[in-house]
C-alpha cells in the first residue's frame, strides 16, 4: 500500500492531533466507529502500534520507509527514537511543510513531486530527500504563509526563500508521540 488517500478526519479522531497530515477538525469527539464511544483500554502492544502509526500518517511514509528509518537510526550513535525524528523532520517534503510553502506535509508532497522547489539551486523532486544544515530551499511559486516557523529553519517571506540553519532538536518537533514506544514496537522487526 502506498501513502492513504482514505478519510483524514477519521484518522485524526483515532490517533488525536497530527499538524503534518490534515487541517480539517471534526466535529465528534468520540472515536470512529460503531463502538466509538465505549472507552476501551488498548493493550501494550496497541499502545506501541498507535504511537507507530501516528507517526506513519503525520509524515506519510509507508512502513517500509519507517522501517529503513529505524535501522538507519540504529546505526547512528545516540537515542534512537530522537534520530528517528531526526531523520523524519529533515526529508524535504516536511521542511517545506515547516517552512510554511505548504498547508500539509501532503502538499509540500507534491510540490517537490512537481518539481517547484530548488535545493541550493538544483530542482529536486524527491520528497525524501534528506536534508542538510546550510542547505538553501527556494519555492518557484508564490505559495502560502505559515506564521509558526521552527528555530532551525529561517524563512525571507518575500522571496519564497528558506534555510535550514541546523540539525532539528526534540523541543522544536510539534507532534505529540512517545518515540521510544515506537523504538519498542520496531524491536523485533529490525
Amino acid at each position: 500500500m502506498s501513502r492513504f488517500r482514505g478519510p483524514r478526519a477519521k484518522i485524526v479522531r483515532r490517533l488525536g492531533e497530527l499538524p503534518g497530515f490534515t487541517q480539517k477538525q471534526s466535529k465528534k469527539s468520540n472515536r470512529p466507529g460503531q463502538h466509538g464511544a465505549k472507552d476501551t483500554k488498548l493493550s501494550a502492544y496497541g499502545v506501541r502500534l498507535q504511537e507507530k502509526q501516528k507517526l506513519r500518517y503525520n509524515y506519510g511514509v509507508t512502513e517500509r520507509q519507517l522501517l529503513n528509518y529505524v535501522r538507519k537510526a540504529r546505526r547512528k550513535k545516540g537515542s534512537t527514537g530522537d534520530i528517528i525524528l531526526q531523520l523524519l523532520e529533515m526529508r524535504l517534503d516536511n521542511i517545506v511543510y515547516r517552512l510554511g510553502f505548504a498547508p500539509t506535509i501532503f502538499a509540500a508532497r507534491q510540490l517537490v513531486n512537481h518539481g517547484h522547489i530548488l535545493v541550493n539551486g538544483r530542482i529536486v523532486n524527491i520528497p525524501s530527500y534528506e536534508c542538510r544544515a546550510s542547505d538553501k530551499i527556494q519555492a518557484q511559486i508564490t505559495l502560502s504563509n505559515h506564521p509558526n516557523i521552527p528555530n532551525h529553519l529561517t524563512r525571507k517571506m518575500d522571496e519564497n526563500f528558506g534555510q535550514v540553519n541546523n540539525i532539528v532538536d526534540r523541543s522544536s518537533i510539534p507532534i505529540k508521540i512517545n518515540e521510544l514506544l515506537v523504538v519498542e514496537y520496531y524491536s523485533r522487526k529490525a
